[in-house]
């Protein structure tokens, strides 16, 4: 079986190239960090087997991040496999600078230039006599394309590259100051130019006397910025853009990137998809699915298993354990969808990845790098794939930051929470509350970010290389198939665990730790009794129930069980006429088992958003940042849960009662007071420290001495 690497650039295309030669359907995305592994997929073609490694991406063979090193890694590690170094028609200045650097490690390199079915504006066979490859062109989407491309992996030729590119690239005086450099450490020409460009993993290698290194760069006047400069003249040398415009500048950019309008029209935005989502097109939709499941689908089966089996527990389970949950959770099948289909269309327009752009400033302001906007991004979706791409931040440090602050973001399995309590309390103003639910997260998640970068996570200065790709419109088959993958994804978790925890949740809440049927009598079930044994611990939080604090348990397995819950909790039959309104006057019914007010309503909503995340997440952070991290990061979301929602209930019932403007008016003032006191604080420690130098703080002084 022979091995192709698709190796390149963020953005240029790899991934699609992968799905187009494959069949495969794995995520693309126009933004750093979609690929953070080698994913490997198999194609066969003309009897021939071959295996394609899609590696993250690269600027060059020196890392700038822990996930640049994983494919520099793998393509040290394979030089007999075939290099596919992909290239973007619209950057190609830009990308040859790797291509340099793979033809220097004389691999099997091809030059694969994705065009995006856009003429070719650049003399190709100019740049093949140069660079002594193969170059194809081709659309990564183009089906006749990708055949044509099949072909000619299955008629090349492996061979190794020997076209004394170095001696093209570099100037007559620094190719000599490199052979002279290499001989004298005995280490060949590739391995020489990486340690001259500070490459860590080359300096390890060979052991090399850095006094003697820096004394010999120093005095021949040779570093990377030398050898960088050497190679973009050849670039420009042996290429020109003919179209002569800068890759991603866009007239829109004035607009939607402008320093006082980016932010608002983000918002704005935002609360556009929210409201078509919970309400305009995501209710109606949801209300069609919801009937269709509870009253058509639900009213046949359990008639049908009444006919033959009329045993009391069974039908409970079949209508309130199977049916019921589903059911509820399938109700909000379309409002999920929505949501990703929005996404998908902000990615596909290329607006996605400017929106990192326009937080840079505020987050590395925040001891956070523009590469987490990313992975807080992908939280919305689903924070167990959003922690896998913390892999792509520089450092260890920022990559566990980035990964405990992921599952602050709302996951699209809490809406279900949001839009049945929100209904039931909030009605038309649902849409708000969902909106600052979500500020709510990201807020909390800023804080967190400076106080862990106070206590030990601070984070160096992060490389943040962004890319923008042209504005475009959305192609309606990439969206649909995006759709279509969420859908399945969504699918395929209820009809697994989602469907089994709701069963079990049923049967905890129907029988007693003696397994005998109390559903509908005056006996306690296993859940019940656990849940009235927390209970207490929730009085301060307005839901002190035994049926809500049960349902917070279950949202620990998925957080879409909690909704499920209720509806099982309540009693929420099959023969509903809808979800929103039936669970909704459950909620309200202070005989159920799981009730509320409209102020403990929005403190289980704040805290069901920031208390733990699912098992599935909790298992990606602890094969990502490890066990004890993992460990903390659940502590410190319990605690900071519990606080969130404490405060949440309180101003909120103190708002019903003295009015909303006199608690605004409250906070402001508490928080003026509390940033006066620490201004003070300062100033203090500030005067005790010693004036000579700034790490003594002993208020005499008498370990330093006047400079």
């Amino acid at each position: 079986m022979k091995k192709l690497m698709l190796v390149g650039n963020a953005n240029t295309g790899k991934t699609t190239l992968l799905n187009s030669l494959t069949k495969s359907e794995e995520h693309t995305g126009n933004w750093h960090g979609v690929t953070v592994e080698e994913k490997e997929k198999f194609f066969s073609f003309d009897n021939q087997k071959f295996s394609v490694v899609d590696l993250p991406g690269i600027y060059s063979l020196t890392a700038l991040s822990l996930e640049e090193q994983v494919s520099i890694d793998f393509v040290l590690s394979n030089q007999n496999s075939l290099i596919l170094n992909i290239c973007d028609i619209n950057n190609l200045t830009k990308n040859l600078y790797l291509t340099l650097d793979l033809l220097q490690l004389k691999n099997n390199v091809v030059l694969v230039v994705n065009n995006w079915g856009k003429i070719v504006d650049f003399d190709i066979k100019k740049l093949k006599e140069e660079l002594g490859v193969e170059i194809w062109v081709l659309n990564f989407e183009n089906k006749n394309d990708i055949k044509n491309l099949k072909e000619k992996i299955a008629k090349y030729n492996y061979k190794k590259i020997d076209n004394n590119i170095n001696k093209k690239i570099f100037s007559k005086s620094t190719f000599c100051l490199i052979e002279d450099l290499a001989k004298k450490l005995n280490i060949n020409i590739f391995e020489i130019i990486k340690i001259i460009e500070k490459n860590d993993f080359f300096l390890k290698k060979n052991k090399i006397n850095n006094i003697f290194l820096n004394n010999y760069l120093i005095n021949n006047k040779l570093n990377y910025s030398v050898l960088a400069k050497e190679k973009y003249n050849y670039i420009n040398k042996i290429y020109i853009n003919k179209k002569n415009k800068i890759y991603g500048e866009e007239f829109l950019d004035n607009i939607l990137l402008n320093k006082y309008f980016a932010i608002p029209i983000f918002i704005v935005i935002m609360l556009a998809i929210f409201y078509i989502t919970f309400f305009f097109i995501g209710s109606f939709f949801s209300q069609v699915l919801y009937d269709l499941i509870q009253n058509d689908l639900g009213t046949f089966v359990v008639s049908f298993f009444k006919t033959f089996c009329n045993i009391d527990w069974v039908n409970g389970l079949v209508a309130q354990g199977f049916i019921a949950g589903v059911g509820s959770l399938f109700s909000f099948l379309p409002q999920v969808v929505l949501l990703f289909l929005f996404l998908a269309i902000m990615e596909d327009t290329g607006y996605f990845a400017r929106i990192a752009f326009i937080f840079e400033d505020i987050f590395s302001g925040l001891g956070l790098s523009g590469k987490s906007v990313y992975t807080l991004l992908m939280s919305f979706g689903c924070s167990a794939s959003a922690v896998l791409t913390a892999r792509a931040m520089d450092s260890k440090k920022a990559k566990i930051k980035t990964a405990i602050l992921a599952p602050y973001m709302s996951c699209s399995a809490k809406l279900p929470i949001y839009a049945v309590l929100g209904g039931a309390f909030f009605d038309a103003s649902n849409v708000f509350i969902i909106f600052c639910l979500y500020l709510l997260g990201v807020f909390v998640a800023l804080f967190l970010s400076i106080v862990l970068d106070k206590i030990g996570l601070k984070s160096n200065d992060n490389t943040f290389l962004l890319e923008f790709p042209p504005y475009h419109l959305p192609k309606f088959g990439r969206i649909i198939k995006i759709a279509w993958l969420n859908l399945k994804l969504f699918l395929i978790k209820v009809s697994t665990i989602f469907v089994s925890m709701s069963i079990i949740m049923w049967c905890l809440g129907s029988f007693n730790f003696t397994f005998n049927y109390v559903a509908g009598t005056n006996g306690k079930s296993i859940l019940q009794v656990l849940g009235e044994f927390f209970a207490p611990l929730f009085a301060p939080l307005g839901f002190n129930n035994w049926g809500a604090v049960a349902a917070l348990i279950g949202g620990i397995v998925a957080k879409e069980i909690v909704v499920s819950s209720i509806a099982i909790f309540n009693g929420v039959g099959t023969h509903s006429a809808n979800s929103t309104s039936q669970i909704g006057q459950s909620l309200t019914n202070p005989n159920s088992a799981v009730f509320f007010t409209s102020a403990s309503a929005i403190s289980f909503m704040g805290f069901c958003l920031l208390y733990c995340p699912c098992i599935a997440t909790i298992a990606v952070m602890k094969k990502e940042i490890g066990i004890k991290w993992t460990l903390t990061a659940i502590l410190i979301q319990l605690f900071v849960a519990y606080i969130v929602a404490f405060m949440i209930y309180n101003l909120y019932y103190l708002a019903e009662k003295i009015g909303i403007f006199s608690v605004v008016c409250l906070v402001f003032g508490m928080f003026f007071v509390i940033s006066a006191f620490w201004k003070i604080l300062a100033f203090f420690k500030e005067k005790n420290k010693c004036k000579y130098c700034k790490g003594c703080s002993c208020s005499k002084f008498k370990n330093c001495k006047k400079i």
